[in-house]
């Protein structure tokens, strides 16, 4: 038998994309950078870039997620840290031709968090924005400069992000996860418009502060009110302990 030859085998790259969603402007947007570099020099993109030889994939993207855009993600198992978000890993991307450079395989990661702040550009984007997700998706070029012509996301991002954007839609019907676009304290209020955001629909409001309030585990007092939004006071909630929700949160039909 042959000994064993690396040199032998066709070498390729492994990177991370990350989708980044927030509800912003009660609108579901996600992170995008405009590439600094060759390929796709000019073109928006997930953030996103090579996994370093040290690196495991979580820590891959909890840097790019820095570095690129000045932001940060907390360990998914302490939902309720401070200034940071929630991270997952999503799929994985390994087309021969996704990438013109070499063959590479890209782990996407999705990441949650409550309205966040312009983010920085950084690494090898020149400029980073929110951009709402159906703007995105539909290659909209509202988001474009006067003299750029419409173009999709770069590599295949565009389907990265559509497969980052239903995980999240899904999750929320059976999980917890739609508290993490929230503040650690929030209206029954506040969290039905993040699944109006989410979902893409107007949902009512009694039906759905009775089916959250009423659901185990989902959410907790948090002994206070808040008049933020106007009007009367609203009592004040925090997620609960429970991570999969029973009965689930179903999608409405549209």
């Amino acid at each position: 038998m042959s000994p064993y030859d690396p040199s032998a085998f066709p070498p390729f790259a492994v990177t991370v994309d990350l989708v980044v969603l927030t509800v912003r402007r009660h609108a579901l947007c996600a992170l995008v950078v405009r590439r600094g570099e060759p390929p796709f020099q000019g073109r928006w993109a997930l953030p996103g870039g090579f996994v370093r030889g040290d690196e495991d994939l979580a820590s891959a993207a909890a840097r790019e997620l820095s570095e690129e855009t000045g932001l940060c993600a907390h360990d998914p198992a302490s939902p309720g840290a401070a200034g940071g978000a929630h991270l997952e890993q999503l799929a994985t991307y390994g087309d021969p031709k996704r990438d013109p450079r070499m063959r590479v395989v890209s782990v996407a990661h999705l990441v949650l968090a409550p309205d966040l702040p312009a983010p920085r550009a950084g690494g090898d984007a020149n400029s980073a924005r929110w951009a709402p997700v159906e703007e995105l998706l539909a290659h909209d070029s509202a988001f474009a400069r006067d003299d750029e012509q419409q173009a999709p996301l770069a590599f295949d991002h565009a389907l990265i992000l559509a497969d980052g954007v239903e995980r999240a839609r899904s999750k929320i019907e059976y999980s917890s996860l739609a508290t993490a676009f929230c503040p650690p304290e929030f209206t029954v209020g506040e969290l039905r418009r993040v699944y109006e955001a989410v979902w893409g629909v107007a949902l009512d409001p009694r039906n759905f502060h009775r089916k959250v309030t009423g659901t185990p585990g989902f959410l907790v007092p948090a002994g206070g009110t808040t008049t933020r939004q106007g009007g009367r006071p609203a009592q004040l909630f925090r997620a609960g302990g429970a991570t999969v929700l029973n009965p689930p949160m179903l999608r409405p039909e549209v």
